[in-house]
């Protein structure tokens, strides 16, 4: 059995005039105990809203429209406020983005694990300072520190806090959504490094929200590209990034600067990712893709099996074979030519 399988998830966020936007449509992934999956993509393409939508705390304005969140068997979205309060820290946690000023400037750094621990685990004052100095050994900071404030801590040091409160309880499922953003180079490669190593160690489930492909290859054996809030392409990290198979993902890759190949300037994808509000119809990249036809603009591609456990949501992926050899070849059909699920 899979830790977390999400099966199927859409979000939607309700405007004051009462239309219903869809932030995430239709997105289903796995992942299995002591697996790293990295979530990349775009501003605005749904990767936050998916992953506050699993722990159920999407603000106000957003709510899940469909589908399932499997956490070693139990839907989350049919848990009672209570039971689901338990479950989050205890079995799911998030570093939220932005959490390096999360902070409370006001109360020392190991007074704020604390107030994480005791809120959901049953131990006594000098026990749960135990704790604080535990969980802040396993990120790497003196336990001596405990007392001391946020801006005493470096802007790395307030990201490995932040990992040590969400491991407060001893979550088998730990989300990192930019865990790197506004941290120097030698810093992000401690950060990745300690996730890592964590995830090894505690044989957690990780989930990487991300802009950076580097970040991704990395740290994660698998690698989900989203984009317009659905599923672009999802795969082993390895294998998508040596071969993409959507224009989407090969578009971003391009983007991104490459060390081995010297010379080769990196190149801008045209234009901007869709509004909500605005969202074309058929497939939602083709109005920037320069490989879409007629079938692109009108019907939304499903994704389907290209190779084993790589899925691409693309009615031309790239490498696929033409029109003839598909004709001839029932295999090729079975391969290229069924939806996923059909």
């Amino acid at each position: 059995m899979m830790l977390l399988d999400v099966r199927d998830l859409s979000v939607e966020f309700v405007t004051s005039e009462g239309a219903a936007l869809r932030a995430v449509d239709g997105l289903s992934f796995s992942l299995g105990r002591g697996e790293a999956l990295g979530i990349v993509g775009e501003s605005g393409c749904g990767k936050t809203t998916a992953m506050l939508a699993l722990l159920r705390l999407l603000p106000p304005a957003g709510r899940i429209a469909g589908g399932q969140v499997l956490f070693d068997g139990t839907d989350l979205l049919d848990l009672a406020p209570a039971e689901l309060r338990r479950r989050r820290w205890g079995d799911l946690a998030i570093v939220f983005q932005g959490a390096m000023s999360a902070l409370n400037p006001v109360r020392s750094v190991g007074d704020q694990i604390r107030e994480a621990v005791a809120a959901h685990l049953p131990l006594s004052r000098p026990e749960a300072e135990r704790r604080v100095g535990e969980l802040l050994d396993m990120v790497g900071i003196s336990a001596s520190r405990a007392g001391q404030y946020p801006h005493q801590y470096s802007g790395g040091m307030r990201q490995r806090a932040m990992i040590a409160m969400a491991l407060a309880c001893g979550p088998q499922l730990l989300i990192a959504d930019e865990p790197t953003t506004a941290l120097d180079v030698m810093v992000q490669a401690q950060i990745l490094d300690l996730l890592n190593h964590l995830r090894e160690q505690l044989n957690l489930g990780l989930i990487i929200v991300t802009h950076d492909l580097g970040v991704v290859a990395e740290t994660c054996q698998a690698v989900l590209v989203m984009y317009g809030g659905r599923l672009a392409e999802h795969g082993p990290s390895a294998e998508v990034f040596a071969a993409p198979r959507h224009p989407y993902t090969r578009s971003l890759l391009r983007a991104f600067p490459d060390l081995g190949r010297p010379g080769v300037a990196p190149e801008g994808i045209p234009g901007s990712p869709p509004r909500l509000s605005d969202l074309p119809p058929g497939c939602r990249f083709h109005p920037r893709c320069g490989l879409a036809r007629e079938r692109c603009l009108v019907e939304g591609p499903a994704a389907r099996m290209v190779v084993p456990g790589h899925r691409v949501a693309c009615h031309y992926p790239i490498d696929a074979p033409g029109p003839q050899a598909l004709a001839a070849d029932p295999a090729l059909q079975e391969r290229w030519g069924r939806p996923e699920g059909a």
